[in-house]
């Protein structure tokens, strides 16, 4: 087995870098032989990935927080969806808020991690596509996806979000979790965005047929259960689902501020009511706004609408705690 760590020194805070060596330390008892690279921004985490599927590498592992996972995972697939290699992903989590660990039973501590990757079991998950701008334009307004050649196709595997999630993402990222914790910075964060976004109207096309809604707050198109920081979905999704589920919050007033905060991070079935909803979609098209036009997925702000989302071709091997003893 080809071993490549992708390690991330900033994630947490710069924290991460003084887990290094444990990391060398538990490889090397067990007698593995491995690669290492040490990033120094998100885009080379992405980076070494493109290059560690075409060097042939049997296992690719992510080495930091949501935003390395992130990179790490988009480097397994090329524009069209589908993957570069037969290399599988591994994770061993040093970030802050591990949602992606605990959306496919990752262990968070770094030996479980590590035996978990060792031994090998996986679990192919089903990604999001999205398309996306990669700058914000007015002449977006209301319109769909173009080949304008100012977009990018990017890879999910948790959640994306069109409304306050961007913000929340920067706010909850910005240095309050490090002083709250990650569920208070983010609740904390969260309650002050409430008091101050502006509601907006989208147009979708979801399965190729044209909605508007109005006064949304949130839209979260994803496949987890967790989202966030404490904020879940219980959905209905199977591993060989290719749908993701939408979750719309809208028409939120001061008064049912705390009975939305109490659906959205209870985990519990959601009733479809004025202020909040859960549907399941094929695909879904987001249609520019200019008002409110960026776009949050896995953990921070990614680009900016008209967006598409779809599943990709290929599923990804995951290496984790719920998966079936991998061939080869």
């Amino acid at each position: 087995m080809r071993y490549l760590f992708i390690l991330n020194p900033g994630s947490k805070g710069g924290e991460s870098r003084k887990r290094f060596d444990r990391i060398f330390e538990i490889l090397a008892s067990q007698g593995i032989a491995y690669d290492y690279k040490v990033t120094s921004t998100l885009d080379e985490a992405y980076n070494l990935s493109v290059e560690g599927n075409r060097s042939g590498y049997d296992v690719i592992a992510a080495v930091g927080g949501d935003g390395t996972i992130n990179k790490v995972l988009n480097g397994f697939f090329d524009e069209q969806g589908n993957r570069l290699s037969n290399a599988r992903m591994g994770v061993v989590y040093t970030g802050t808020s591990p949602d992606f660990c605990k959306s496919y039973n990752i262990p968070l501590k770094l030996e479980a991690a590590i035996r978990v990757l060792l031994e090998n079991k996986c679990r192919r998950i089903q990604v999001g596509r999205i398309c996306l701008a990669n700058t914000c334009r007015n002449e977006y307004d209301n319109g769909p996806v173009d080949e304008s050649g100012y977009f990018d196709v990017r890879y999910f595997a948790c959640c994306a979000n069109i409304g306050l999630g961007a913000e929340l993402a920067r706010r909850a990222n910005s240095g309050i979790r490090k002083q709250w914790g990650d569920f208070l910075g983010t609740l904390f964060s969260l309650v002050n965005i409430l008091a101050s976004y502006k509601p907006q109207d989208f147009m979708l096309c979801i399965n190729g047929a044209g909605k508007k809604v109005e006064k949304v707050h949130n839209i979260s198109i994803g496949r987890t259960f967790h989202i966030a920081s404490g904020i879940k979905v219980r959905n209905t999704l199977k591993q060989e689902d290719n749908r993701f589920y939408m979750l719309t919050v809208r028409n939120l007033r001061v008064k049912d501020w705390i009975k939305a905060i109490k659906i959205i991070y209870s985990g519990k079935q959601i009733e479809n009511n004025d202020i909040i909803s859960l549907d399941y979609v094929e695909s879904i098209e987001v249609y520019g706004n200019s008002r409110s036009p960026e776009i949050e997925f896995d953990g921070d702000p990614a680009g900016f609408l008209p967006c598409r989302i779809e599943a990709a071709r290929c599923t990804l091997d995951l290496i984790c705690g719920m998966g079936e003893r991998c061939e080869g």
